[in-house]
């Protein structure tokens, strides 16, 4: 044996003992189940020709004749010898991975729970509904059944509840997809057992294992997004498998209503296009996916109901599965309407602008004008845009509960500015709505005030000069504490556009910016808080913090800040997430790399933006709206923690300047603290409002 067997032998024994010590209950199980195979015959032979295979297999008809043990004798079985092998690697992977992480002993539990309950629950199910004379349950009532992966369902169902987002969202909607479509397209009596097992084992997973997060919802827009497009394509597969592989399920035959090809192939191209509209956003999309998905099922509904009351012989089976599954749809798309929030591109109408694109409009006034340090936010795709008749001003806004909210500085020459704000207001009360100014700057809440607005602060941001930088003296130890020790294991700083990096790059960076969303309380929060997708923005610069071994241990997005005539004379902080377990000070060693990286390219000034509801000082509580104010903030604290972010930023001793909220009568503040929500926590369900509500006492 030369040295490198003889060093290979011993790791290879470690983890084998590793893996007897970690899964002992599945390893055991796939033994019993291979001796039983091998004793039987079952492993190169069918099993249900054999003369005693009625007395292991479990189903309806085996509880009549009182054969009471099938539930649990039939549990070690394949039927056919490939239902064996594919059954043995499902519940390998499936119940391995669960024991691994929940421990034997309560895998145990789910495992033999989950099958009684599938077994029992499709077996009482049959027998209840054997009366009726439905041909399905007739078929079903004199099924004989063997197998174990209801087992692995239940297991997956658990597990579950132990994964981080947007992991534990992907694995429910795989586990539910499938369930929901054999169950519909194929029925059978393994099928059956899967529902029972799976609505038994979601719940109880979520109370029993859940720790970091609860609930069933996805918590991002991009989730959900992706959920609404993946479920239209899912649809669309099954019209395809319909079409190659009918069957004669719960509903009927299938065969009868699959359509011809070229319907089949114009039906998914049609659902692929709208699908792929839907995962960008996109707000037509979903109007369009509603509308189809509610036609749909309300026809489905109106034809049964003729069908039925005229006693006319109908199988139905396409129709009302895919009504199903539309209907499951509509549901996802309406639950998540805040996610699908962004225009289609259209022309300017009018104006100097005509014929323009309002995108690029925007980024050409921008540049020649200049803005805030919140400015770029204004060419996010969820804002609208009013334009000047001259072309040379706009102003961003967002609306919600009738309540236009205008979004930082307007855009455009400056001694134009109270023109701008007077001519906005008039165009917002011509149309009955009630206008504010979100994260305005001083000099813009002065000028709103001398036209009779109000203003209150409501946030700081946090400037750097970069000028003098430099991380010297006691005040920036924790600082350089953080740059050294970066340095000590080895991780780099790398400055990037996030679109150019490599795929496995950017999978990081979407699993931990989906795993700190999936830590909150609440949903994903929007507006002036930006995501991965807003990062993505050629125009972006995006700092990673990357070991030697490639795993990116965080990440920071910074805005461009236009100075008048074009230049960049400074970056706004963004996004900004570590990985769990990570690097702990890897935030620290970013914005420091960061700072140092933009003031060797000659910028001024980097903002790290303002924390909503958080101020260095306290007000003294008089005014209705402070209290307000105050009280979300606290409110939201647990949540996102705003006001410690601004303590956070504190060890880069920034200079602050007040951004402010304008309004024009104290009537409005309850129309525009509704429209704030929905502009901020589009996902929010009325749970989670209330929930925040009660939080805050």
């Amino acid at each position: 044996m030369n040295d490198n067997a003889a060093a290979a032998e011993p790791g290879a024994l470690a983890v084998a003992g590793t893996v007897l010590r970690r899964v002992p209950f599945t390893i055991a199980f796939l033994v019993l189940v291979a001796i039983l195979g091998i004793a039987t015959g079952g492993l190169w032979r069918r099993l249900d020709a054999r003369s005693w295979f009625p007395d292991i297999a479990y189903g309806w008809l085996a509880l009549t004749e009182g054969k009471w043990w099938t539930p649990l004798s039939g549990w070690f079985f394949g039927l056919t010898p490939v239902q064996y092998v594919m059954m043995a690697l499902f519940f390998a992977l499936a119940v391995g991975w669960t024991e691994w992480r929940l421990g034997t002993a309560r895998t145990a539990l789910v495992c033999v729970s989950g099958h009684l309950i599938g077994v029992l629950g499709a077996s009482v199910t049959v027998g209840l509904l054997v009366p009726t004379h439905l041909g399905w349950a007739d078929r079903l009532a004199e099924v004989r059944d063997v197998g174990f992966t209801t087992a692995a369902i239940a297991a997956l169902a658990a597990v579950s509840a132990t994964l981080r987002s947007p992991w534990r969202l992907r694995v429910r909607a795989v586990l539910v997809a499938h369930v929901s479509i054999t169950f519909l397209f194929e029925s059978t009596f393994a099928d059956l057992m899967h529902v029972f097992a799976l609505a038994a084992w979601f719940p109880l997973g979520e109370k029993l294992f859940s720790r970091t997060e609860h609930g069933f919802w996805p918590r991002t827009r991009r989730e959900v997004r992706m959920l609404g497009s993946i479920g239209l394509l899912l649809i669309a597969a099954v019209s395809v498998l319909v079409y190659f592989f009918p069957a004669d399920s719960l509903l009927g035959p299938t065969e009868n209503e699959r359509g011809s090809l070229w319907s089949t192939i114009l039906t998914v191209v049609v659902i692929a296009a709208i699908a792929d509209q839907l995962r960008k956003g996109r707000r037509w999309a979903w109007w369009v996916a509603v509308a189809y998905g509610t036609l749909h099922v309300v026809l489905t509904l109106i034809t049964l109901g003729v069908a039925i009351g005229a006693d006319y012989e109908t199988t139905g089976a396409v129709t009302v599965g895919t009504a199903l599954l539309w209907a499951g749809e509509v549901a996802l798309l309406y639950g998540g309407r805040g996610a699908f929030r962004v225009p289609a591109r259209r022309k300017i109408t009018d104006g100097a602008l005509s014929g323009a694109d309002p995108g690029a409009a925007v980024r050409d006034l921008l540049a020649r004008y200049g803005g805030s340090t919140m400015s770029w936010m204004t060419t996010w795709p969820e804002n609208k845009y009013w334009f000047a008749a001259d072309g040379q001003r706009y102003v961003a806004y967002q609306r919600h509960a009738g309540t236009v909210i205008a979004l930082t500085v307007p855009v455009g020459p400056p001694d134009l500015l109270p023109d701008t704000i007077a001519r906005f207001t008039d165009r917002c009360e011509a149309e009955g709505l009630v206008p504010c100014l979100f994260s305005t700057t001083d000099a813009v809440a002065d000028l709103a005030g001398e036209l009779g607005w109000r203003s209150v602060q409501i946030a700081e941001d946090t400037i750097v000069d970069l000028a003098q930088l430099e991380f010297k003296g006691k005040a920036w130890q924790d600082i350089r504490s953080a740059i050294n020790k970066a340095n000590k294991e080895g991780i780099d700083f790398r400055m990037v556009h996030l679109a150019e990096e490599p795929f496995a790059v950017l999978a990081q960076v979407r699993a931990i910016s989906e795993e700190w969303v999936g830590e909150k309380g609440l949903p994903e929060m929007g507006f002036t808080l930006g995501g991965v997708e807003e990062a993505l923005d050629p125009a972006v610069r995006v700092g990673l913090a990357i070991d030697a071994g490639g795993c990116v241990h965080g990440v920071t997005s910074w805005l461009p800040v236009y100075a008048p005539g074009g230049e960049i004379r400074g970056w706004t902080l963004d996004m900004m997430r570590r990985r769990p377990g990570g690097f702990r000070p890897v935030v620290e060693f970013l914005i420091a790399s960061a700072c140092q990286t933009f003031k060797e390219e000659g910028a001024e000034i980097i903002s790290l933006s303002g924390a909503p509801l958080a101020r260095s000082a306290a007000t003294d509580g008089t005014e209705p709206i402070d209290r307000l104010l105050e009280g979300l903030g606290a409110a939201m604290e647990p949540y996102y923690g705003f006001r410690s972010l601004h303590a956070f930023k504190a060890k880069f001793r920034p200079r602050h300047e007040p951004v402010f909220l304008c309004y024009r009568d104290e009537a409005d503040l309850p129309r525009i603290g509704i429209a704030l929500t929905k502009a901020y926590l589009p996902e929010a369900s009325a749970k989670d409002l209330m929930a925040l509500g009660a939080s805050g006492h």
